[in-house]
């Protein structure tokens, strides 16, 4: 497999004294799932925002698909965003607007200006939106206002919105962290059949360890800005998971005795 995304030496400072990443180095394949777990504050936000450059980091390098992205001018940043859908944990969405409308909104990195302003959408780009929304199960839903939905159909629609980017890489920011339980494993159920189907990269930053432990290839363990733990999560022990937690760590551990014995 195919390395997507490399991290070599990446550390973001914000002022002259918080770090809030510190020598962040691993790399991710094509098609690969990888969990970034850690406590709140750990840097897991600011990481996957260094990434599509978001923000900036303070130095260090991201290449993503060949190409390091703190090189980048606008225009090809512009580019290779196009490359990397996004989900966020408030979704982002445009709550006046349909839901088709905000599917759409995913192509608005490929179009001028004018025809992103004026909403020019092809029927090519139209039908796909159907397609993806059809998929994630929410058909009934395509003419609805964003602010009629759930919380779990909104990440829905965020995920079509990401997924019609045809995107190499989906970067997903706490995507259930909103969510009642049976809410996030249906958006964790969609996350990992499109990894698996679509041969889409996805990067989900996680609180809930049982979660990562369930879906993930891999895990990335993330404490006060420093990777703690790379490896898979069948090889993650009691003892890492205090590590990247310190005092949250005590009803982790009990998800993930269970996880390992089973």
């Amino acid at each position: 497999m195919t390395t997507l995304l490399e991290l070599n030496n990446v550390s973001k400072k914000y002022g002259s004294d918080t770090l809030a990443l510190s020598d962040v180095n691993f790399s991710v394949k094509e098609g690969e799932f990888v969990s970034v777990i850690g406590p709140s504050g750990a840097g897991k936000s600011t990481l996957l925002r260094c990434i599509n450059r978001m923000i900036d980091a303070t130095s260090g390098e991201v290449i993503f698909d060949g190409v390091n992205v703190q090189n980048l001018n606008k225009r090809e940043l512009r580019k290779t965003r196009t490359k990397i859908g996004m989900i966020f944990q408030h979704y982002n969405l445009v709550n006046r607007l349909s839901v088709i409308e905000n599917v759409l909104h995913g192509r608005l990195g490929f179009k001028s200006i004018i025809t992103g302003v004026l909403g020019m959408y092809s029927e090519a780009e139209k039908k796909q939106a159907i397609e993806l929304l059809t998929v994630l199960g929410l058909e009934d839903h395509m003419y609805k206002r964003c602010d009629q939905l759930s919380g779990g159909q909104k990440q829905r629609v965020g995920i079509a919105r990401a997924l019609i980017q045809s995107p190499k890489m989906m970067l997903c920011d706490e995507p259930i962290a909103s969510l009642d339980p049976n809410s996030s494993k249906v958006i964790m159920d969609h996350l990992r059949n499109i990894s698996k189907s679509m041969g889409i990269t996805v990067v989900v930053n996680l609180h809930q360890v049982d979660v990562a432990l369930s879906y993930s290839d891999r895990i990335i363990g993330v404490s006060k800005g420093e990777v703690v733990y790379n490896g898979s999560p069948q090889q993650i022990t009691s003892e890492e998971i205090y590590q990247i937690y310190g005092s949250e760590a005590g009803e982790l551990i009990m998800d993930v005795g269970g996880k390992n014995a089973g």
